[in-house]
């Protein structure tokens, strides 16, 4: 018998990419004639790997996001992976928004994963929870390709990629 393929289930983000998308938003920011003198300002923490945006307004602080967002998509960067805060009112009669960027599945994920995939009762795929990724593995690479489709299919609100397949 061979032996059995599988693949590893994670959330990563290159934060690589994300600094690229970030310096190409910055600036448009300065070229953009609707943008331009505007007070919006866009800061990327690399350390706390967070965005903090502050605008004269709600408008042009969704204007902005747009923008770094445009920038994300194009680098391979899925929206998922930034979780933005409400708007903060900040001096000046600006506000403040904060994007959070997400990166690794929490225990409680992990195991709402795990489960999902166990209740479709695949035949012969077993999964196993390692650290904050999921293998799965199955005689069958078909049954596989079945569970990355419903993992896809299912919204857990957070970017997920299927890596080390094999």
């Amino acid at each position: 018998m061979g032996k059995d393929a599988s693949f590893d289930i994670v959330s990563e983000v290159d934060y690589q990419e994300v600094d690229n998308a970030y310096q190409q938003a910055s600036k448009e920011l300065m070229q953009r004639y609707d943008l331009k003198g505007s007070g919006a300002q866009l800061e990327f923490d690399k350390q706390k790997k967070e965005f903090v945006l502050t605008a004269p307004s709600d408008f042009v602080g969704s204007q902005v996001k747009d923008v770094l967002n445009s920038k994300l998509v194009r680098r391979s960067i899925d929206l998922k992976a930034v979780k933005w805060s409400d708007p903060v009112a900040a001096s000046l009669g600006n506000v403040r928004f904060t994007g959070q960027i997400v990166s690794g599945i929490t225990e409680d994920l992990i195991k709402r994963i795990n489960k999902d995939i166990k209740a479709q009762k695949y035949k012969k795929v077993k999964t196993q929870i390692e650290g904050d990724k999921i293998r799965a593995s199955s005689p069958s690479r078909d049954d596989l390709q079945e569970v990355i489709a419903f993992v896809k299919d299912k919204d857990y609100d957070i970017p997920l990629q299927f890596v080390n397949y094999r």
